[in-house]
């Protein structure tokens, strides 16, 4: 059975059309890729194995810091910290500390190992690249001697106040006795209000064995890009991601970052961002991640996530949640997720989703709670629900998607205030409801219903 879903008034495409050109995309895109690297394909995994050889460094790369004074260690914090305005390396803090039990370099190609803790201050920059660095091992050690499965004390982890380049390097954390990748087996559930035992913001928690994390804060004074890296492994159920940005990849600052080209896998959540705008997340493969793949949250926009593979993350594959904003996502494929793949969620507004291309989901696009976005020209497939509109959402036009072999192809709840969605030019293809819209109200009626404007026909092809 093939169905459209067609528009009341023929005018109604040129409106939305000249709606869109008034999203400022490309102005802020303009501004994000403004001195960045090129765009290159996904980078392969490095090599697993591990070296046991310590190797010694014989010069600093830091060319006019004397002494590398600009580099300093707190044995009772276990904390590196560096200050240099030119860009540091691995190799400047072995130099400076030459302590193997802080940082070792186990194999002349760039294979390191940290036991500590790697601040970067305000206004200083640090590089992790193919110059010196295969790739990172973080050690979990500092928390496995801890007591219980849910400690006060973090584990070691790279925090961010100035500018952070990642470049063709493996970053993870490290287990020493079992001499493997650290693992967490923490989970947090949404659950409804005032059920017992559940945080403040409605989650149920089992905290997770902690691990290494990369967190870039508020005030940070410059980018973190990470290019042609892979990124795993790191991240736990901490039981408050934005208080302490334990999730794996956090970032709360860094404006104007890009992400690129990378592999982005076994994080507890893959990429989470608060507050930030002008990001660029493209070109990226992320999979395998405990929760989210890509969570822009909280007030985060002018974003746009596009040309990502996207699979078998155990939530969504890509979701925006609480007032984000001036997101666009585009030209993604994405597959295996746990709910949905791209879902719209908090009031997150003004957004696009466009040409992505989405099979083997829960839900294939779900808008939940938000209003005044644009979903067009994606491809949905055998999936539970092609296009699913729930709760407090209006004002969002849903336009030329193709939805294939889906339970429900588009799916609308009957809610007061689930108000002027428009549908229109929709293709249906092998839904088992010949209406092509449905609700969970028998007596729903699309042509009249506050909820949905448009209307159904059957179409012969």
């Amino acid at each position: 059975m093939l169905i459209f879903v067609t528009s009341v008034i023929a005018l109604l495409l040129v409106s939305q059309y000249i709606t869109f050109n008034a999203y400022p995309f490309p102005i802020q895109e303009a501004k994000a890729v403004k001195n960045k690297t090129p765009s290159s394909p996904l980078h392969k995994a490095l090599s697993s194995n591990d070296g046991n050889t310590i190797i010694r460094t014989s010069s600093a790369s830091l060319s006019n810091t004397a002494s590398l004074g600009c580099i300093n260690y707190n044995p009772s914090t276990k904390t590196i910290t560096v200050s240099c305005s030119s860009p540091a390396s691995l190799t400047d803090i072995d130099n400076k500390l030459k302590d193997t039990t802080v940082l070792a370099k186990q194999t002349p190609d760039g294979i390191w190992y940290l036991r500590a803790n790697i601040v970067i201050a305000k206004g200083a920059t640090f590089s992790i690249d193919s110059t010196d660095t295969r790739w990172l091992k973080i050690s979990s050690e500092h928390v496995i001697a801890s007591t219980g499965s849910h400690t006060s004390a973090l584990p070691y982890n790279i925090d961010v106040h100035g500018s952070l380049k990642i470049n063709s390097v493996k970053i993870t954390s490290w287990n020493p006795t079992t001499n493997n990748y650290a693992i967490t087996n923490g989970s947090r559930e949404a659950v409804p209000p005032g059920t017992k035992g559940a945080t403040t913001n409605g989650y149920i928690i089992n905290f997770g064995a902690p691990r290494a994390f990369i967190k870039i804060e508020h005030d940070a004074t410059g980018a973190t890009d990470i290019a042609n890296s892979e990124i795993a492994y790191l991240g736990y159920e901490s039981g408050s991601t934005s208080a302490v940005g334990s999730g794996g990849l956090n970032y709360y600052g860094a404006d104007g970052s890009v992400i690129r080209g990378n592999n982005i896998h076994d994080l507890y959540f893959g990429f989470y961002s608060s507050g930030v705008s002008g990001f660029i997340i493209e070109n990226n493969q992320i999979y395998h991640n405990a929760n989210y793949g890509v969570d822009p949250h909280t007030g985060t926009h002018d974003m746009i996530i596009r040309h990502n593979l996207v699979h078998d993350n155990g939530a969504q594959g890509i979701i925006c949640s609480l007032n984000c904003y001036n997101i666009l996502i585009e030209d993604n494929q994405l597959y295996r997720n746990g709910k949905a793949a791209i879902m719209f969620s908090r009031n997150m507004s003004n957004s696009i989703a466009r040409n992505n291309i989405i099979s083997n989901e829960v839900d294939g696009i779900l808008v939940s709670q938000s209003n005044n976005n644009k979903i067009y020209n994606n491809t949905i497939s055998n999936s539970q629900y092609g296009i699913n509109v729930i709760v407090g959402s209006s004002e969002n036009t849903f336009y030329s998607n193709v939805i294939k072999n889906c339970l429900h192809g588009i799916y609308s709840q009957a809610t007061s205030n689930n108000s002027n969605n428009t549908f229109y030019n929709n293709q249906l293809i092998n839904s088992p409801s010949a209406s092509g819209v449905q609700t969970n109200q028998p007596s729903f009626d699309i042509a009249k219903s506050q909820g949905v404007k448009g209307h159904s026909r059957p179409s012969h092809h």
